[in-house]
C-alpha cells in the first residue's frame, strides 16, 4: 500500500471515530445521527396503515437509502479497521476481521442486514419489516454513547456488591411470593394459586411498580405486601448507591487519566517530574474547544489561567494586533497574578484543548512548588514588557 493510501486510511479512521473532537468529526456524527433518525422515523411511520401510496412508497426508498449508506459506512470503517491503535501489532487482514467480530463491527453488520434482504428480492410490505429495521438500526444509536463503556467496567469493577444486592432481590422475591401463595391462595386462586402466579405479583410490588392488577385481601397477604413494597425501596435504593459509587470512581480514575495525558505535553509541567505532576494532575481542569470559540473576553475576571495541550488559540490585544499561541504555551496568568480583569481576548483558531488552572489551586501549587510559580511569573513579565514594547511602537508610528 502507498503512503498516500495509507495517510488517506488514518485521516478517515479518525474522522470516523465516536469521540473525534474536530470540527468535521462533529460533522460526520451530525450527520450520522441525522440519517440514523430519518430511517428510524421511516420504519416508524411505515407501520401505519392509513398513509397514502406515495406516502407509502416515499418511505420505502428512505429506508433502502438509510440502508444503502449503513452498508457503505461498514465497508469503509472495514477498511479503516488496521489503523486502529490496538490493531498495530498484527496485520491488515487480522485487524479487519477482529473489529468484524468485535462489538462495533457485529452492529454495523447488522445495520446493513437489510440490503442483503433487498439483494435477496425481500421486498418491504409494511409494518412485518419496521419492526426488524428498528431493532436493527437503534443498535448504532449505541456507539455514539462512551458512557456504555464506563458501564461495562462499573459493573466489572462492582460486581461482588451488584451481585450480592441482586440475591438479596432473589431471596425476598421468593420469600414473599411464598408467603402471598400460602395466605392468599384459598379467596383468590386465580392470581396466587400457583408460585409463578404469586411470583407476578412479587415483582410487581418489589420493583415499587405496583399496577393495581392483584392486590392481597387478607390482613397476612396485606402485611407482605408492606413489608415487601418497603424492601424494594431499600433494595433499589442500595443497588443505586453502588451504581452511582462507581460511576463516580470510574470518571475519576478516567478523568485523572485523561488530565494527565494532556499535562504531559506542557512542557513547562513535563519537566517537573512525576510526583510534582501527580500533584498538579489533580487542580487541573481539561476543556475542549471547538475553532472560532471566544474562550475569555477583555474585561472579564481574571480567577484562572489557561495551558495549551493541543491546538492554537489567538490573543487579540487591545491595541488591535493579535499573537498567536500554540501547543505547549500558556494564557490568562497576567491577570491571574495581578487579580485583574482580562486585558485581551482569547478565542481558538482551531479545534483545541486548554487545562485551566483556577487561581485558588495555583497560589497552593506555587507554595509548594516555587519553579512552577517562578516560571509563570517570568513570562508574564516578558508578556508585559513585549506589550509595552508594542504599544511603543505603534505610537511612534
Amino acid at each position: 500500500m502507498t503512503a498516500t493510501a495509507s495517510s488517506l486510511r488514518a485521516r478517515i479512521h479518525a474522522l470516523l471515530h465516536f469521540t473525534e473532537p474536530s470540527d468535521a468529526g462533529r460533522r460526520w456524527r451530525a450527520l450520522h445521527l441525522a440519517v440514523l433518525g430519518i430511517g428510524l422515523f421511516a420504519v416508524i411511520l411505515l407501520s401505519t396503515d392509513d398513509l397514502p401510496p406515495d406516502a407509502r412508497n416515499a418511505l420505502r426508498y428512505a429506508i433502502w437509502a438509510v440502508a444503502i449508506l449503513f452498508f457503505i459506512e461498514y465497508l469503509v470503517r472495514l477498511w479503516t479497521a488496521p489503523e486502529a491503535s490496538r490493531y498495530g501489532e498484527i496485520s491488515a487482514t487480522m485487524a479487519r476481521l477482529h473489529w468484524a467480530v468485535s462489538l462495533p463491527g457485529l452492529v454495523g453488520l447488522l445495520a446493513t442486514v437489510p440490503v442483503f434482504m433487498w439483494l435477496a428480492g425481500y421486498r418491504i410490505v409494511g409494518s412485518d419489516a419496521a419492526s426488524i429495521f428498528c431493532v436493527l438500526w437503534i443498535l448504532k444509536l449505541g456507539l455514539h454513547a462512551p458512557a456504555l463503556g464506563t458501564l461495562s467496567h462499573v459493573i466489572s469493577n462492582e460486581r461482588a456488591p451488584i451481585a450480592s444486592v441482586l440475591i438479596l432481590f432473589f431471596i425476598l422475591l421468593v420469600i414473599a411470593a411464598t408467603g402471598a401463595h400460602l395466605l392468599e391462595r384459598e379467596r383468590q386462586p386465580d392470581a396466587f394459586g400457583s408460585l409463578p402466579n404469586a411470583l407476578w405479583w412479587a415483582v410487581v410490588t418489589l420493583t415499587t411498580t405496583g399496577y393495581g392488577d392483584v392486590v392481597p385481601l387478607t390482613a397476612g397477604g396485606r402485611m407482605v405486601g408492606s413489608v415487601l413494597m418497603i424492601s424494594g425501596i431499600t433494595v433499589l435504593a442500595i443497588m443505586t448507591g453502588v451504581l452511582a459509587t462507581g460511576f463516580a470512581q470510574e470518571e475519576r480514575r478516567r478523568e485523572y487519566l485523561r488530565v494527565w495525558e494532556q499535562v504531559a505535553r506542557v512542557p513547562i509541567f513535563a519537566a517537573l517530574g512525576v510526583v510534582t505532576l501527580s500533584e498538579i494532575v489533580g487542580k487541573l481542569r481539561t476543556r475542549y474547544y471547538p475553532s472560532r470559540i471566544i474562550i475569555v473576553r477583555r474585561g472579564d475576571p481574571g480567577d484562572s489561567m489557561f495551558f495549551i495541550s493541543s491546538g492554537e488559540v489567538e490573543v487579540r490585544l487591545p491595541s488591535g494586533g493579535t499573537v498567536r499561541l500554540g501547543e505547549g504555551a500558556f494564557f490568562g496568568e497576567m491577570a491571574l497574578l495581578e487579580r485583574q480583569p482580562r486585558s485581551a481576548t482569547v478565542a481558538t483558531t482551531r479545534p483545541t484543548t486548554l487545562l485551566v488552572l483556577y487561581a485558588s489551586d495555583f497560589y497552593e501549587i506555587a507554595s509548594h512548588i516555587p519553579a512552577l510559580a517562578e516560571a509563570v511569573e517570568n513570562e508574564s513579565k516578558r508578556r508585559r514588557e513585549e506589550n509595552v514594547d508594542r504599544t511603543s511602537s505603534e505610537t511612534k508610528r
